[in-house]
This record gives C-alpha cells, structure tokens and sequence, in this order.
C-alpha cells in the first residue's frame, strides 16, 4: 500500500494535468458543432503538439531548477530555416530535417554552456540567446514565406488508419525515444538531483555538469521538433516575434499545470505534455463558447497566473511549516 501511496503522490500531478485535459476535452467536444469526431480530434491533436513539444523543453530545462526563455526563439528559428531547408528530394528532405534538429540542439547546447561554464543565471542567459536566436529567425525570413516538403506534411498531419492523428503518434515516438531514456539515464537522473540539490548531488559523486548540458541540448533538439512541426502545419516559416514569447510563456504554464516543480527536481514531461494539451484547450473552449476575442488574452494571461501560483504553493506550505520550529 505505501508504494502506492509513493506512486500517486510522485504522479500526482500529471494525473491531475490529464484529468483537467480529459474533462475540459469532453466539455469541448460536447459543444462543438461538429461533436466528437475524427476530424476535430485531429485538429485538436495538431494544436496541441506543438505546445507539447516546447513543454517538454521547458521540463527537461526546469527540472535542473532552471528555465529557458529562449525556448520559443528556437522554436521560430528552426521554423524559418526549415522553410528553406525542407525541400526537394527526399534525400535533399531528409538532410534538411537532420539540419534543422542539429541546429536546434546546438542552440540549446550553447544555452546550457553557458548557464554552466560561464556561470550565468538561466533567466539571464536565455533572454540573451533568445534574442540572438530571434535575430537569425528574423534574417532567414524578414517576411512570412517558404515552403517545405508537402509529403512529408501531409504525412506527419494527417490521420493514421482513418482516425488517428499522425503528430500524435509522432509525439508518442518522440517521448519514447527522447525522454523516457534520458529519465532513465545516469545523466538524466543527475539533472533531477541538481534540481533537488546540486550541493549534495555534487558531493555523491554525480555528474551534475553533463547531466544539465545534455538537458539543455535535448531541450533545443525538442523546440526544434516543434519548429518543424509548425513548418509542417503551415508550410511556410514565420519570425513573428509575439508567437514566440507567447510558446515561451505557454510552456511555462504547461509545465506548472502538469506538476513540474519551477524550484526543480520533481515532474515529469508526461505531465507537461497533458498540461499542454490542457492549455490549449483552454483556447479551444473560448472558441467554442464564443468568447469575445479581445477578452481571450485577459483570460489565458489569468489562467498563467494561476498555474505559476500553484507551483509556488507548495513551497510556501513547506515554509511556512518550517516556519513554526523557528
């Protein structure tokens, strides 16, 4: 019984994200005009990957204690090259998605060198690179334009034996190959030990340094995913400025509501993904219900705050307690 108990409470929050996910979806779907159907699913899959993608970015980087602002700005930059780089041939197709993804984990590799070697807190170093990544975005496409290989698009966004969202399946490859190996990994456990306490992780004997590098890199090469993604989704790339901090913002938000702690060293990417889906949701329903769209943002912006204030709750319960033995 008490490993059950250990169990719930370490999923806690990822059961809480996907109950949240489930219930608003039903709510969602009951009131669509088209109902419950293949389609909507689908559509609802495609919007819902793409947040999912930057959240387990942002996961791997905030279990560290850590958090990359600069996530979104990937995101746009791998949007942009692979508009240019995504083309032709399938042997020229698959050289460009191979360039995109390691540019975008040498961006987050470099975001990591820097917050570790230069010593560099990561909300500063990543609202630099951010900047930097949003330069180079804004270079490749001073103007919304480009294309990307329409197979492989139609591909990864269209419905696996007739109901199926491919990006789904996609993410669900991508979870089994990126994050269920790194959490399981020396490296990846050293990450979540740095987040609970890098004083003692470094005093067992734990490779703290190549354990947050890796997460950062494996964040940039996950923002990357995203980046092609939307390339996939919009055939074209974009360096607006405002969906970027907006992803960025989102991530956050996803990770909170999928019981990822912001203090580090605790969640998981699982529950990221359904906070991501939960997020987007949000949206879905305000279009559904007709929402006035210049309420929207008013709406979503207190939605964040409140998924921000439930990771800081916690910690303040843990010192106020401790507060009574002063």
């Amino acid at each position: 019984m008490s490993e059950w108990r250990y169990w719930f409470a370490e999923q806690r929050g990822t059961l809480l994200a996907l109950g949240i996910f489930i219930l608003m979806f039903i709510v969602y779907t009951a009131n669509h005009p088209a109902g419950f159907n293949a389609n909507v699913v689908q559509t609802a899959s495609n919007k819902g990957v793409l947040l999912a993608f930057i959240a387990m970015a942002q996961t791997l980087v905030v279990i560290t204690a850590g958090i990359d602002l600069s996530v979104g700005m990937i995101f746009l930059l791998t949007n942009c090259l692979a508009s240019w780089i995504v083309v032709g041939n399938p042997f020229e197709t698959t050289l460009g998605v191979v360039g995109v993804l390691v540019v975008g984990a040498l961006c987050g590799a470099l975001n990591g060198a820097i917050v570790i070697y230069g010593r560099l807190q990561p909300i500063v170093a990543t609202i630099a690179t951010g900047a930097v990544y949003f330069g180079l975005a804004l270079l490749l496409r001073p103007t919304p334009g480009g294309s990307v290989n329409e197979d492989l698009a139609d591909a990864l966004t269209s419905k696996l034996f007739g109901f199926m969202p491919a990006s789904l399946m996609a993410l669900i490859v991508i979870v089994l190959v990126v994050w269920v190996p790194f959490s399981r990994s020396v490296y990846g456990r050293a990450a979540y030990a740095s987040g609970s306490s890098e004083v003692a992780a470094y005093m067992s004997g734990m490779p703290i340094k190549r354990g947050k590098f890796l997460a950062y890199t494996l964040g940039g090469l996950l923002a990357a995913i995203g980046g092609l993604f939307l390339t996939f989704f919009t055939y074209t790339g974009d360096a607006a400025y405002a969906s970027g901090n907006a992803y960025t913002l989102f991530s956050i938000a996803a990770v909170v509501l999928g019981g990822v702690s912001l203090y580090g060293g605790k969640g998981s990417a699982i529950g990221a993904i359904f906070g991501a889906f939960a997020f987007r949701t949000i949206g879905d329903l305000l279009f559904v219900f007709d929402f006035d769209a210049l309420w929207q943002p008013l709406f979503q912006g207190v939605v964040l705050l409140l998924a921000v204030s439930l990771g800081a709750f916690a910690l303040f319960r843990v010192r106020n307690r401790l507060e009574w033995f002063g």
